[in-house]
């Protein structure tokens, strides 16, 4: 028998992966990607007695494989806070879903491990752009406010390392950032002692300062849209380029796109912070488009569809 953790290469998919193997520590082979290379569970080669871990990741984008799985007998535990669709019915399928906009990933392991290394779940709450519900999760642990802050600049960088189009425009791979941080049960240790977080700090300050000087190329009375130049710093800001949006202007949704190799456009949605729906929902009207209902993309989003694209968005946006 072998276990097999499959999980999102963002802050989410790292805390939560982060605090089952605090808990349960196993030697595992990893599975993960980029951010938006979440169709994941074709990857798995297991035998019919292995056990599947699956974190942050669709399961309505990992049907097919999944049911191959688990018609083969594999036990699966399976956390996500993504669309999933009808979730099959299988005794060797241990789900924990939920599909509300105030929860990740993080933050579902954090209840099934009852707060067992709770100050991780925090880190990845605040990385997904969660802060009531990474302060929520906190409140028990009656941390500084100085301490709050750092906590949430990791999750923002972990994050921020996750997303490009191709895993060399990450810094650090994520299997790779998994592995240095499960030395760690206290995230202030990794800050301290590992190097990745003062690469990654740099790096977010350096992508951050370019995008801000960023105009928007459409505004509505409900939202903007912005579109980042064809380069390696703009794929790797794209989506904590957007939570930064969605924080400063919490009353309008964002688009963010960004060039892809395709020549089409890869595109981060977040719907205002004061009503957080919708987002999936629009993006699923695009092949390649999926997410949750306060934050969503589309991976590959061709010219010729930015005019529906823009319909779409001011019509799930209007505004007041």
């Amino acid at each position: 028998m072998s276990f097999i953790d499959v999980f999102n290469g963002d802050a989410d998919g790292l805390c939560a992966l982060q605090q089952l193997r605090l808990s349960q520590p196993v030697d595992s082979r990893l599975i993960t990607g980029v951010k938006r290379d979440i169709d994941l569970l074709k990857q798995v080669d297991a035998e019919p007695d292995d056990i599947v871990t699956v974190l942050d990741v669709s399961l309505d984008k990992n049907r097919e494989p999944l049911l191959n799985l688990l018609d083969r007998g594999l036990q699966v535990n399976y956390f996500d806070h993504h669309f999933a669709g009808e979730i099959p019915s299988y005794p060797n399928l241990h789900s924990h879903i939920d599909l509300s906009a105030d929860t990740c990933t993080s933050a579902l392991v954090n209840n099934f491990l009852n707060g067992q290394f709770s100050i991780w779940a925090v880190v990845g709450a605040y990385g997904d752009n969660l802060a009531a519900v990474a302060e929520r999760i906190a409140m028990p642990l009656a941390l500084a406010d100085d301490k709050l802050a750092l906590l949430r600049e990791l999750g923002e960088c972990l994050n921020y390392n996750g997303y490009g189009e191709t895993l060399d425009d990450l810094y650090f791979h994520p299997d790779n950032l998994s592995i240095r941080m499960r030395a760690y049960a206290d995230p202030f240790e990794f800050m301290q002692n590992d190097p990745a977080f003062a690469t990654l700090r740099a790096g977010y300050a350096d992508d951050m300062a370019k995008a801000e000087l960023l105009q928007p190329t459409r505004q509505t009375a409900g939202g903007a849209v912005f579109f980042l130049p064809d380069a390696v710093w703009s794929r790797r800001v794209s989506g904590v380029y957007s939570n930064a949006l969605a924080s400063n202007h919490p009353n309008r949704a964002h688009a963010i796109l960004s060039h892809n190799s395709t020549g089409g456009y890869t595109v981060s949605v977040r719907a205002p912070m004061v009503n957080k729906t919708g987002a999936d929902t629009l993006c699923r009207q695009f092949p390649s488009g999926g997410g949750r209902k306060g934050a969503a993309g589309i991976n590959n989003l061709q010219e010729d569809m930015l005019p529906l694209f823009f319909e779409q968005f001011d019509l799930a946006y209007p505004g007041v």
